[in-house]
């Protein structure tokens, strides 16, 4: 199975995958984010559900991706840029897909004052 993992890295955390690998040693597949406000922000539900939707298909265009989630082309079309523009989705000719068949999510809370 080709599986990514989207995260929360630093930029240290990346750079040491980056040399781990440069030196021969396989990393997988990771998308990083720096904080988890971005990650939140970038990975809304409604995206969650296109991300849900290509997962194992063949590329799509951006109007089968929308009847696939049940919703309006626009709406979908923004989601899918902004998808593209964090490195999630891939743009092959006038198609788009998510190159993967899982996704493992990997991340910890640090403690959050409420209130």
């Amino acid at each position: 199975m080709n599986t990514v993992t989207l995260g929360i890295a630093t930029r240290d955390q990346v750079n040491k995958r980056f040399k781990a690998a440069m030196g021969g040693k396989s990393q997988g597949s990771f998308i990083s984010f720096e904080s988890l406000e971005t990650l939140l922000k970038v990975l809304s539900i409604k995206r969650w559900q296109i991300i849900d939707a290509l997962t194992g298909i063949e590329p799509v265009s951006i109007r089968e991706a929308a009847r696939l989630v049940n919703r309006d082309v626009k709406a979908v079309h923004g989601d899918i840029h902004a998808l593209l523009n964090a490195g999630i989705l891939r743009k092959e000719d006038n198609k788009i897909s998510f190159p993967f068949d899982r996704v493992r999510v990997d991340f910890e809370l640090p403690q959050i004052a409420l209130g």
